[in-house]
């Protein structure tokens, strides 16, 4: 671990404040990316579509769902190696079925599919609003086009009220959540009808029920994000993993001017909480198709392509644990990990984490000359350890890679932990990545 006394960065709390605010825009893996691209055209990005031809150098981004990449390869020939910022959009979370309609002892209920690695009683006794994405019927002539329209209900509209202590004397001993009939939220009083969802989400957006063929929805936690401690040294925020990366890999490209040894990339996967086996997780091969595309816009040939991968590095950043005051027991004890010290550069030796020698010395270097300090995780030898999408993209690509991150309390709750700090550090380490 590098001594934190050594670092030279200033800490930046309004940075801090930012991530705040673009956590609270971005309930949704949908709205991450909304948010991101609303950023990118203000700097002057251009979408690219997949099914056109490809343009030559610029700044450029492609969104698809959860999914974003992002370039800058302004003068850059066909051999140009690229820095890859990689972060994923999705979390843990409450996801609504189908259909959703249900009811028990008079109250109107709404049936979840649990997503990924949820921390069950974290989403307990918290006001929650609703999110994602609905697929709509058009009209008319054009009644078989299917088109996208973001969905968000930012107000208090269900809760998961927990059960009394007084029926439940040994709650304090264990709490046993069952997922499929402990975690249905409350929303309404009275007998449930079928369309009561749709016909409250076809209010919200404006737009008839029965044009609303399908939906990607999800709950969130309403309380807004905030700097809390007595010198505001935390980040209280939903979400922390994965759009704590999401957004200052964003900062950093968008800082950057491009430098003429590499290509600043950013590219954010979604369902990285569930295996990235998707068309926009990072086992797909959007990324490595983008990244053979940019090459053959600005006139590379295949042999271009491989030897401009040959030579580029993968960031994979996502959260990092940081060692739990109440579970020390259960870390590495050699291998603290402490808030405000700096980002994690993550270590397995049976490749949880893409990390190798090499690339942990290309970020280390990277951090000593921005004057950020940096620290080393590595799991607890006997117990079992995470994953991200660093080793998928590493092995899509074929890019020297580092997976790096943030460290956190709390991670998978529906409200997690982070030091204030560390944000600006991770950023300013970024930049010097990047160009």
């Amino acid at each position: 671990m590098a001594n934190p006394k050594t670092a030279t960065a200033t800490p930046d709390l309004e940075f801090a404040r930012s991530l705040c605010g673009f956590i609270d825009r971005s309930p949704s893996p949908f709205h991450v990316v909304a948010t991101a691209v609303e950023a990118l055209e203000a700097a002057g990005f251009s979408p690219v579509d997949l099914e056109a031809a490809w343009p030559g150098g610029g700044k450029h981004y492609v969104a698809r769902g959860g999914a974003l990449v992002a370039w800058i390869d302004t003068d850059a020939d066909a051999i140009t190696p690229f820095t890859i910022v990689g972060a994923h959009t999705d979390s843990p979370n409450l996801r609504v079925k189908p259909q959703p309609d249900m009811g028990r002892a008079n109250f109107r209920q709404l049936g979840v599919e649990i997503y990924g690695g949820v921390l069950l009683n974290s989403w307990l006794d918290r006001d929650l609003g609703i999110s994602g994405r609905v697929a709509v019927r058009g009209s008319g002539k054009k009644k078989d086009q299917i088109t996208e329209q973001l969905v968000l209900v930012d107000r208090p509209v269900a809760r998961l009220p927990q059960l009394a202590i007084h029926l439940d004397r040994k709650a304090n001993e264990g709490l046993a959540l069952n997922k499929q009939t402990h975690m249905a939220p409350v929303w309404g009083i009275g007998v449930a009808e079928d369309g009561d969802f749709a016909n409250f989400i076809a209010a919200e957006a404006g737009i008839k029920a029965a044009d609303i063929v399908s939906w990607d929805l999800m709950f969130h936690d309403t309380a807004p994000s905030a700097l809390v401690g007595p010198e505001e040294e935390f980040v209280s925020a939903p979400r922390l993993d994965n759009q704590l990366s999401c957004f200052i890999a964003l900062e950093a490209l968008l800082a950057t001017k491009g430098a003429a040894s590499s290509i600043p990339m950013i590219a954010f996967f979604d369902h990285e909480e569930v295996g990235s086996t998707s068309a926009t997780g990072a086992s797909s091969p959007l990324l490595g198709s983008i990244v053979e595309r940019s090459v053959a816009g600005r006139g590379g040939s295949a042999d271009d392509h491989h030897r401009a991968i040959a030579s580029s590095l993968v960031v994979s950043s996502d959260n990092a644990h940081a060692t739990h005051p109440n579970y020390a027991d259960r870390h590495e004890p050699d291998h603290h990990i402490t808030l405000n010290d700096g980002p994690v550069i993550k270590i397995n030796a049976n490749e949880r984490y893409a990390t190798d020698a090499t690339t942990a010395a290309r970020f280390q270097v990277a951090c000593e000359q921005a004057g950020v300090p940096f620290q080393k995780f590595v799991n607890r030898t006997d117990l079992g350890c995470g994953s991200t999408i660093g080793p998928i993209t590493a092995a899509e690509l074929g890019a020297d890679t580092v997976d790096i991150g943030c460290p956190q309390l709390a991670m998978h709750s529906a409200r997690e932990l982070s030091g204030s700090h560390d944000p600006g550090y991770l950023r300013d380490a970024l930049l010097q990545l990047l160009g």
